[in-house]
């Protein structure tokens, strides 16, 4: 992970073992974010919990833990198995397969700049609170991990290095669940993607083609592309409001997104608004994935939307199907929405196993 005092490598640091279980003198090494100049000065400060500070050692651990397949039933399946880096931390599936090859029923999210969701909540439906809280899910989900929290636990305890690495993260070697999702969730928290054409733009570095610049002001434009109100405008460069929104899939739902959560009927249909960074990367689109193109997505919003009771109002031309873009307003939006990715993102090494 890049710190922010320009460490770029991962030091693990192993505890002594005179320490054994006694955590009240043991500190780990603290860690900060590096943080884009852009993200610094345009929006607040990352939210990091309180009772789980970014540590160099419990990033090292949550690196380790997420490529490792190790929590799985029958250790095969890792988080990385359904977040590939290449794909900007998603899945190119349209539903990730479980380790028993069952079918998932939505599209893999990508992961980056999740310090940042403030708001919360997590997963297309808003089911989990906290970052922390989303980890728990997949471990245990029958058509994921399909394992159980005392057997990934146990693995764990009796494998050769993990309580080692405990040991220097959170200063016990005795693992459980929730330092598990912890340390998860501290390299989770490190994956940053801030170097778009676009941020490049914003920083002076770069400048952006005719189309790209029409592109940006299509989206901009309440009467044409109309986009910004839900995936913000060029000051934030998260690309996402983290809200849930009904955008005009269906009629009716099979599935009920946050409905089904909050067993409002109101909540029916919406999902959480993803972010725009990165969309070279992270097709197939919408929540189960049901458009391979970022030229389909385009469309649907063109001239595909569908009403219901629980449509989003800023979907102001759902009565004419969507806004009516030209095929050439098309071709500059998709221009402009490209120059949102990140291609050092997909490469790092320092997100890539060590």
């Amino acid at each position: 992970m890049k710190l922010k005092n320009g460490v770029y490598g991962i030091l693990i640091l192993v505890a002594t073992a005179c320490m054994g279980d006694d955590t009240s003198t043991y500190t780990a090494t603290p860690a900060e974010l590096d943080i884009p100049p852009f993200f610094e000065s345009s929006i607040l400060p990352p939210e990091i919990p309180s009772d789980n500070p970014l540590t160099v050692e419990g990033i090292a651990l949550g690196k380790a833990l997420f490529y490792d397949p190790i929590l799985s039933a029958n250790k095969t399946q890792s988080c990385a198995s359904c977040h590939l880096q290449s794909g900007s931390f998603s899945d190119p599936n349209q539903f990730s397969v479980g380790i028993d090859g069952s079918q998932g029923t939505r599209n893999s999210m990508p992961l980056f700049n999740l310090a940042w969701n403030r708001r919360g909540p997590f997963f297309w439906d808003g089911r989990a609170a906290t970052l922390e809280d989303q980890i728990f899910e997949p471990v245990t989900n029958p058509i994921e991990m399909a394992n159980t929290w005392p057997n990934a636990v146990a693995a764990l305890q009796n494998s050769g290095t993990y309580p080692e690495l405990f040991d220097a993260a959170f200063g016990s070697p005795t693992i459980d669940s929730v330092k598990v999702s912890k340390a998860i969730a501290q390299f989770v928290r490190t994956l940053i993607s801030g170097n778009s054409k676009f941020d490049r733009y914003l920083n002076g570095q770069e400048e952006l083609s005719e189309a790209e610049e029409r592109g940006m002001n299509i989206f901009l434009d309440e009467t044409r592309g109309d986009c910004f109100h839900c995936h913000g405008n060029p000051m934030n460069p998260l690309w996402t409001d983290n809200r849930f929104h009904n955008n005009g899939l269906d009629e009716f739902f099979s599935d009920r997104g946050l409905g089904a959560v909050t067993g409002d009927p109101r909540d029916d249909g919406l999902f959480r608004t993803p972010s725009l960074r990165n969309l070279a990367f992270t097709a197939p689109y919408m929540h189960d994935g049901r458009f391979n193109t970022l030229d389909e997505v385009i469309d649907h919003y063109s001239e595909g939307l569908v009403y219901s009771e629980t449509v989003s109002p800023l979907l102001k031309k759902i009565s004419e199907g969507g806004v009516g873009l030209t095929s050439e307003e098309k071709s500059d939006l998709k221009a402009f929405l490209l120059s949102l990715s990140d291609p050092s993102f997909t490469t790092d090494s320092e997100y890539q196993p060590d």
